[in-house]
């Protein structure tokens, strides 16, 4: 490759860029969120595993998928799986509550990133009730600049939700020096293209990033994968892409 491909990194064209510190906060579901995770991914071992040894990791990929997804939910909140729990707590968002409580008391800005549209609708009522005024982008957002403008001013919201994909990219949020991902995506490379929105040309202070993993759920797996794939990419590219194979579903379900 090396013929083919010029790589320059943000740390070899950027030096005076302030440092970026990333910690995973890893939380501890309560007892009935452990409940019900464990009955979800019993049911989930049983079903799939008679169905890939029946027709194959290929045709059983969609419902592979489908149990992930459940799994992941389950990890962040139990409102997205049974509406009727839309108004309880969960052992994420109480971390991210407490976090946010020390941003704010330092007079800090932050960034607050899910995937789901549908998690961060579920963290905007309990900011309502502690005092934290916020905006928000995801897809339906009208006016992105805005939203921006809003946030960048030193006397706007001081958090900002953003859906991954919508926030993630082409945006400039350098009033923010503290980074939410609330729930890990296969691709690390996604989640490290949202914390550069803080962590770009702009920024004149330290920026901590911090990712909010469930203990004990596949969370914990797809951090292991995200690392492989870095280390991989890493080696070839420079940047850690790929797509999910079948060793790396079934080493997700193990």
């Amino acid at each position: 490759m090396r013929p083919f491909l010029l790589r320059r990194t943000k740390q070899a064209v950027l030096r005076e860029l302030p440092t970026k510190t990333e910690q995973t906060l890893y939380c501890e579901l309560s007892t009935t969120e452990r409940r019900a995770y464990e009955e979800l991914r019993d049911y989930y071992r049983a079903s799939l595993s008679k169905k890939v040894h029946d027709v194959g990791i290929g045709k059983a990929k969609i419902h592979v998928l489908e149990a992930l997804l459940r799994l992941r939910q389950a990890a962040c909140h139990p409102g997205l799986l049974d509406k009727r729990q839309t108004g309880a707590m969960s052992a994420k968002l109480e971390t991210l509550l407490g976090q946010l409580d020390e941003v704010m008391e330092e007079g800090h800005k932050a960034l607050v990133f899910s995937q789901w549209t549908s998690l961060l609708d579920l963290v905007q009522p309990h900011l309502d009730r502690a005092g934290i005024s916020y905006t928000r982008l995801d897809g339906t957002t009208k006016d992105r600049g805005g939203v921006v403008a809003s946030f960048q001013d030193p006397d706007g919201p001081p958090v900002l939700l953003a859906s991954l994909k919508a926030g993630g990219l082409g945006i400039n949020l350098t009033a923010a020096d503290h980074v939410f991902i609330l729930d890990p995506w296969w691709n690390p490379a996604a989640e490290d293209q949202a914390a550069d929105r803080a962590h770009r040309i702009g920024q004149n202070r330290p920026v901590m990033v911090y990712r909010l993993v469930a203990e004990d759920t596949v969370e914990e797996r797809i951090l292991a994968l995200q690392e492989r794939k870095r280390a991989l990419s890493e080696a070839a590219l420079g940047s850690a892409t790929g797509a999910l194979t079948r060793d790396d579903l079934l080493a997700l379900l193990a």
